[in-house]
């Protein structure tokens, strides 16, 4: 991705959510233009040959529902068409999905992540969806946000904001003030401290980010020193800034404010068993407005409230892609077409994957929204003001999450020292550098 293309982006995705949520409200206004009259073209024809399209998802159990209930209207609308779905939580799924590429053997349809596009398109693995899809009512910046070299390579589907989750049930049942938006890192810390007074000495208040890339990022960005990992592919992590993260996190899991170690290590976002809001282990966690669905139906009093002030920024909650491979890609984009732009669709996958990016379809689900629904919008409306510049990723750095966690558990275990460990972080990660500059070229 060029420097002038992530400038248009970043600027435009400030306030794309806000004009789209903002147009819902207004009568018989046009639909926004793409910037290629082509994004609008019919969708291709499709014979009624028999065709089964593999699809791969990931997300919580409302998330895999909802997609099972649409696949199986498609597949009663369009007779011919079959679906082999695999669905899963978000750990191992690029992992997998890299090994299957690899083998030129990925799903037809793939649910494809920001931090991921940049990889998968530049090495061509992914088919061009320039043509074929209607784009005509989703807003510019969401589908430039799928663009990789000027050429549409994933489709947006919906709007979303990071935030955070919390147990607001528990959190007013011990008496103490509540999260509020325009808090800020301090205000996060302290609060942690006066909700582990009221628990007692066996329950933990604060989830433990230490070894969470995305959760340092926002800590990164509230001090104004920019992403861990540049759009160019340049390492950016500010020691000291890392350090004082390090020493805070280490700080109060010894004051038992933060999950021990031990306690984390199997959590999953989203599931109803091993995520540590949901379970009971910790209060809050840092969430994208497009997870809260998940949160909401299973845990009771479940709430949604901004990122420490200086660290929200809004993004694509996540597209759908068609592999290279795919000797079914007229058929999967037309099913594409359909997942963003029919209502009976609409209907039923509410918004298991974020706010519609249809401005036509999220002007007759508005009104119906549950109060689930509402606390996503109104994270976006609050986070997009203020919200930073959205960082897509960069070429050949998709895993280093999950490398970077790795390398920080080891810390959190008390096998490493804080210097140590960024050291660690700062030998892996010119490894990565130097895997970007060799795809670059």
């Amino acid at each position: 991705m060029t420097k002038k293309w992530f400038k248009v982006l970043t600027g435009a995705m400030m306030v794309a959510s806000v004009v789209t949520l903002s147009a819902c409200g207004a009568g018989g206004e046009k639909p926004a233009a793409t910037t290629d009259s082509k994004t609008a073209a019919a969708t291709p024809a499709t014979s009624d040959k028999p065709v089964t399209l593999r699809i791969v998802w990931w997300g919580s159990q409302t998330r895999h529902e909802a997609t099972q209930k649409a696949l199986d209207l498609y597949t009663t609308k369009h007779p011919n068409v079959k679906f082999e779905p695999e669905f899963s939580g978000f750990d191992g799924y690029f992992q997998k999905l890299s090994t299957q590429a690899a083998a030129h053997n990925a799903a037809d349809i793939i649910q494809m992540d920001a931090a991921y596009l940049a990889e998968y398109a530049g090495r061509g693995q992914l088919a061009d969806l320039s043509q074929g899809i209607n784009l005509a009512d989703v807003d510019k910046a969401l589908v430039d946000s799928g663009k990789y070299s000027s050429k549409q390579f994933a489709i947006p589907l919906g709007n979303n904001a990071m935030g955070m989750g919390y147990n607001k049930a528990v959190v007013d049942s011990l008496g103490i003030k509540a999260p509020s938006d325009g808090w800020t890192w301090d205000d996060y810390f302290q609060f942690g401290k006066e909700a582990k007074a009221k628990l007692g000495a066996d329950k933990f208040a604060l989830y433990n980010s230490l070894n969470d890339l995305f959760s340092y990022d926002m800590y990164q960005l509230s001090k104004g020193k920019g992403y861990s990992v540049t759009q160019e592919g340049k390492f950016n992590i500010d020691k000291d800034t890392w350090m004082e993260w390090a020493n805070k996190h280490l700080e109060l899991t010894k004051a038992g404010v933060i999950l021990p170690p031990d306690q984390w290590a199997t959590d999953k976002i989203g599931d109803p068993k091993q995520d540590v809001v949901i379970n009971g282990k910790s209060l809050i966690r840092r969430t994208f407005a497009s997870e809260f669905p998940g949160l909401a139906t299973n845990l009771k009093g479940a709430a949604l409230v901004t990122s420490p002030k200086g660290s929200g920024y809004l993004k694509p909650s996540m597209f759908w892609s068609v592999s290279a491979d795919s000797k079914n890609a007229a058929e999967s984009k037309k099913f594409i077409d359909w997942f963003i732009n029919d209502q009976e669709a609409a209907d039923i996958l509410g918004t298991s994957r974020g706010i519609p990016v249809s401005k036509k379809i999220l002007k007759v689900m508005e009104p119906t929204f549950n109060p689930t629904d509402k606390a996503q919008v109104d994270l976006i409306n609050k986070t997009a003001p203020n919200a930073q510049p959205f960082n897509p990723g960069a070429v050949g750095w998709g895993n280093f999450q999950k490398d970077y966690a790795s390398i920080v558990d080891l810390l959190s275990f008390g096998k490493s020292t804080v210097d140590k460990t960024y050291d660690e972080i700062v030998k892996k990660a010119k490894e990565y550098e130097k895997n970007a500059s060799q795809i670059a070229k």
